[in-house]
């Protein structure tokens, strides 16, 4: 059989592979070949194959048809805005990663491009802030646009009812909230796409629930102030950060307010934990249920009640690594399970309500065909009667036809 060679420019190639972050050996490995062989495509001595040219379409994680844009696009920028763990160093991004990045921008446009379809406008993202603000003020500001109540907030049964309360909230301010399922825990908690129509915020799936609702809290405070930050403070919330370097002062300001919005200062000083335990005698039971009543790690419990002055930097210290290790094993224990979720919650949670919704009704308004829908929400039709029963309560007979 006669070979078919790809007419491809060789910069698309090596832009292809860089902004996947792979390197040449990397990519040659993927695809088969010797790193010579790419090398050779890359300087355009040789072409690869159309069969070549799709395995290293797989490979980036691209559609073929970028292969044959003019010139490279320029739709990767390295990402300043994504939450670590405080124990990790800043390093290149991951394929993975990168792939998580250009997975968000690439859904946000099509919501853009599906709400332009259907004659609707996005709808506004109006909360703004400024670092000179005072985060109680900001975060009881934020607190009353999200419209969640103390009273709801304390009656949520498990973690997962919550997280899907504070994501609810945060999808009707106008923001996208999409779940990243591909990327380390250690590498990537959440990071936030600050644009001016339709942002969205990406938390990391991987993770606790408890930490993605503080994640997207903090995410938020992010879009508030229409500002990026470097998000890997080593000492997350302690004193002092403000007097430091102008990154580690937006993260510091970013996980006050966090805290705030999430532990409100006037309900929370009025628990009676707080009012009768001395700043240095937080016991481990105490500080955990006072936690599991607000939903959060019992850490960020504990800094918050360093911010309101109920424990002292000391006491903080010491037990910092210890609730770490504690919350890592429930977290380990808790996610163990013996087989991932079906395709159709992987969908919902990944791409959020939001976004799904604006698909399926794109869909029945025959805007985009059944074939956009599966490749928006990366699942088989099959399964969008189930998807459909999650984010609307009931099924579209269209799909018996599609």
């Amino acid at each position: 059989m006669k070979r078919v060679y790809a007419r491809v420019k060789p910069e698309l190639l090596v832009w292809a592979r860089e902004s996947a972050g792979l390197s040449r050996d990397e990519a040659a490995k993927k695809v088969a070949v010797k790193p010579a062989r790419l090398a050779s495509w890359e300087a355009g001595e040789r072409r690869p194959t159309i069969r070549q040219l799709r395995k290293l379409g797989s490979a980036y994680k691209r559609p073929i048809a970028v292969f044959y844009l003019p010139k490279p696009p320029r739709d990767f920028q390295a990402m300043r805005d994504f939450r670590r763990l405080p124990s990790d160093e800043r390093g290149s991004e991951s394929p993975a990663l990168r792939l998580e990045i250009r997975r968000a921008r690439y859904r946000r446009q099509v919501a853009l491009e599906l709400l332009a379809q259907l004659g609707e406008m996005p709808p506004p993202f109006s909360l703004r802030g400024r670092l000179s603000d005072p985060a109680e003020a900001l975060a009881r500001r934020a607190r009353a646009a999200l419209g969640i109540t103390h009273q709801q907030q304390v009656g949520w049964r498990t973690p997962h009812e919550a997280l899907h309360a504070w994501r609810s909230a945060i999808e009707q301010l106008g923001v996208l909230v999409f779940q990243a399922r591909g990327v380390a825990v250690e590498e990537m908690r959440g990071f936030a796409l600050a644009e001016g129509l339709l942002p969205a915020i990406v938390v990391n799936i991987k993770d606790h629930p408890h930490a993605r609702i503080f994640s997207m809290v903090h995410e938020l405070t992010h879009l508030m102030l229409r500002r990026a930050g470097l998000c890997d403070l080593k000492e997350e919330g302690l004193t002092g950060a403000e007097k430091g370097p102008a990154d580690q002062r937006i993260e510091a300001f970013c996980n006050r307010v966090a805290g705030a919005v999430l532990m409100p200062r006037e309900v929370l000083l009025r628990e009676e934990p707080v009012l009768r335990a001395p700043p240095e005698t937080w016991g481990d039971d105490t500080l955990v249920k006072l936690a599991q009543r607000y939903r959060v790690s019992p850490e960020a419990m504990l800094i918050r009640l360093l911010a309101l002055g109920k424990t002292t930097e000391r006491f903080y210290r010491e037990r910092r690594r210890q609730l770490r290790r504690a919350y890592e094993r429930r977290q380990q224990a808790e996610t163990k399970t013996t087989g991932g979720p079906p395709p159709d919650r992987v969908a919902v949670s990944t791409a959020g309500p939001a976004f799904v919704r604006l698909v399926l009704e794109s869909f029945y308004r025959e805007k985009i065909t059944s074939a956009d829908v599966a490749d928006y929400l990366e699942v088989r039709l099959k399964w969008m009667p189930k998807i459909e029963k999650a984010v609307f309560g009931r099924r579209h007979d269209a799909w018996a036809l599609a």
